[in-house]
């Protein structure tokens, strides 16, 4: 009795205050081993210049941003050497001053150990600025904020590297008005941002301010888990001075540090799968992420250096703050080096973390954690054996889904059950596979599973692409056809009126004639005019050169422009045609008027005979004919 009365005025309690502190926890979820005391003993470290930096192009979701440098090319620390290029992008800058020594493919941190375009850049040990500009952000535009914003160069530096610009823009769809910074940070030893807030609180807060102002939201909820005690109160001393802004404590469990799940632990909303968090008024963003963009801000300056916790099989684990692009070995040495029996090195944590291809890796804005590891810290897992089903992965996964049923399509490569099995819901965090009892690898399972499906639906998008365009070719062969068709039609009922109405024909032969002969005569008359340019300027340049001793100077082009071999010959053509249609029109004149032929100058004794010969025939027979004649 007195445990119902007890329980009953509690749950009356809780619905009378309905604070903002309450936690509403979620489905599943494990408690690893954290092993973050580590690396928390000793204070944030700053690592110096490297001998050289290699920035990888590609640090950042989205498109590769676009080269401004090339080699040779001297800069200053903070100044650009890529820009954003497309939406989703962000641009990447020099970390010191120096110069640029190499612009080729470089091996980076990716699960693929592929290589990818890098930028060296060889410092001169000055570390000169570039003319730094603060931001009024109070009294700027919005829209100027995020396109200054988009040259900063800042990502989501928890590990999701979405450009920050994106997120803060204003969408007219849907309105923020709850901002939640993830202070979480869940994954076994990782420890940057707990250290960060510990030491930079308030400068953090300051860019909470800043994101609240651009977002527009109505209250800000720092989410922190309650296994950072010193970080939870450096962060309510120092967020007394925002308004509506609250410090809420959840459960140490893990995956409390996804953006969903911390939405749900401290708002209790269930984001719908099919939707983003700003679709119901909600934005979240990193603590390191926001203190970027205080540092933007106020101080000008843009992403050239991050926190990274250096951990593990090392001597001094420790936090270094390390300019991007600084070589991994580096930070091995810092932290005292590994030791002998390392095995390899993981980028980010153990459960959602990757083995890094070498250690020859440089440090990129996604580069939250180095671990090196060892058989004493990470075992090597033991044979898979098959699935009992006994549910365990389904008990912690905290997405709600059906890990088993999506182990048994990925893995016959049925990707269209595990698509309707909502398999791109899974956010990898691992749990399930942390719990099995038969070690089956479930995440690998879904990452195949997914990179298998992207990779159809490509090849499906790119078939119909070519379907739609040979659909287009078809149909406009069809169309020419038609037009073909069409116009042979109306030729042939042309033809047939004609025949039907002579008349018609008639005066289509007498209208095809004359525009014949009108076009002959307009050519000959062209003929004639060029002609009687050119004999023009040939007697202007006969002139010229007997008016003078100097021999004659050729034409310029400007004075006589010759003409083309295709119009040369056909002014030949047109010479010939108008001297043939004169000597038909003298020929016919003379046999009508019965005269001889007129040009007989300049010819030979012989020809003259015979036309003398010929004319005393035509004579005699004019006699003749004149004779027999009646009077």
């Amino acid at each position: 009795m007195n445990n119902i009365i007890q329980f009953a005025s509690k749950l009356i309690k809780n619905l009378a205050t309905n604070t903002a502190n309450e936690v509403h926890r979620f489905n599943g979820g494990v408690h690893p081993e954290e092993h973050k005391q580590e690396s928390t003993t000793r204070p944030i470290a700053q690592l110096p210049i490297p001998e050289t930096l290699t920035l990888p192009l590609r640090q950042h979701v989205g498109y590769i941003p676009k080269l401004k440098v090339k080699v040779g090319d001297y800069v200053l620390k903070g100044e650009m050497l890529a820009e954003a290029e497309g939406t989703v992008s962000a641009a990447i800058h020099a970390p010191t001053s120096g110069t640029i020594t190499a612009i080729a493919e470089a091996v980076i941190p990716h699960p693929s150990g592929l290589p990818d375009m890098c930028v060296t850049l060889t410092p001169d040990g000055k570390d000169q600025w570039k003319p730094l500009t603060p931001i009024d952000w109070e009294n700027t535009a919005h829209n100027e904020l995020i396109t200054s914003l988009r040259a900063s160069g800042i990502v989501g530096l928890g590990g999701a590297t979405f450009p920050t610009h994106i997120k803060l823009r204003k969408d007219g769809a849907s309105a923020i008005h709850t901002l939640i910074i993830n202070a979480a940070e869940c994954e076994p030893y990782i420890t940057c941002d707990d250290m960060l807030m510990r030491e930079r609180a308030n400068e953090i807060t300051q860019g909470i301010a800043i994101a609240q102002h651009l977002l527009g939201a109505d209250k800000v909820v720092i989410g922190i888990e309650d296994n950072k005690p010193e970080a939870a109160q450096a962060m309510s001393a120092a967020s007394q001075a925002l308004a509506n802004t609250v410090v809420t404590t959840v459960p140490t469990l893990y995956p409390s540090g996804d953006a969903r799940r911390l939405i749900h632990l401290l708002l209790g909303v269930e984001v719908p799968h099919h939707k983003r968090a700003t679709e119901v008024g909600i934005q979240v963003f990193n603590v390191a992420t926001v203190l970027a963009i205080y540092r933007y801000f106020t101080l000008g300056e843009p992403s050239v250096s991050r926190i990274v916790t250096v951990t593990g099989n090392v001597a001094s684990p420790q936090n270094f703050e390390v300019l991007l692009g600084t070589p991994m070995p580096l930070l091995m040495t810092a932290a005292g080096g590994a030791k002998p029996d390392t095995t390899h090195f993981v980028m980010g944590g153990p459960m959602m973390g990757f083995d890094l291809p070498s250690l020859n890796v440089p440090v990129t804005k996604a580069a939250n954690c180095i671990i090196a590891a060892s058989p004493a810290l990470f075992a090597p897992p033991p044979p898979a054996q098959p699935c009992i089903r006994c549910t365990r992965c389904a008990d912690a996964c905290p997405v709600n889904l059906q890990p088993q049923e999506l182990y048994w399509f990925a893995k016959s490569d049925n990707f269209e059950k595990a698509r309707d099995y909502n398999l791109f819901d899974c956010i990898e965090c691992g749990c399930c596979t942390y719990v099995c009892p038969s070690n089956i690898p479930l995440v690998q399972y879904y990452r195949y599973a997914k990179s298998e499906i992207i990779a159809l639906d490509k090849a499906k998008e790119a078939a119909d692409l070519a379907r739609e365009r040979n659909d287009f070719r078809l149909a406009r062969i069809e169309r020419e056809k038609l037009e073909r068709a069409q116009k042979h039609a109306e030729r042939a009922a042309n033809a047939r009126n004609r025949e039907t109405n002579p008349e018609l024909a008639e005066s289509d032969k007498a209208a095809s004639n004359a525009s014949t002969v009108e076009a002959k005569k307009a050519a000959i008359a062209a003929a004639v005019e060029r002609a009687k340019a050119l004999k023009l300027a040939a007697a202007n340049n006969d002139a010229a050169s007997t008016s003078t001793d100097q021999p004659a100077a050729e034409p310029s082009s400007a004075e006589v422009k010759p003409d083309s071999d295709a119009q040369a010959k056909i002014d030949k053509k047109a010479l010939i045609a108008a001297a043939m249609e004169r000597a038909k029109a003298q020929k016919l004149a003379a046999a009508q008027a019965g005269a001889a032929p007129k040009n007989t100058e300049n010819l030979s004794a012989k020809v003259k005979a015979e036309i003398d010969e010929i004319e005393a025939i035509r004579t005699k027979a004019q006699q003749m004919v004149k004779n027999k004649a009646p009077d």
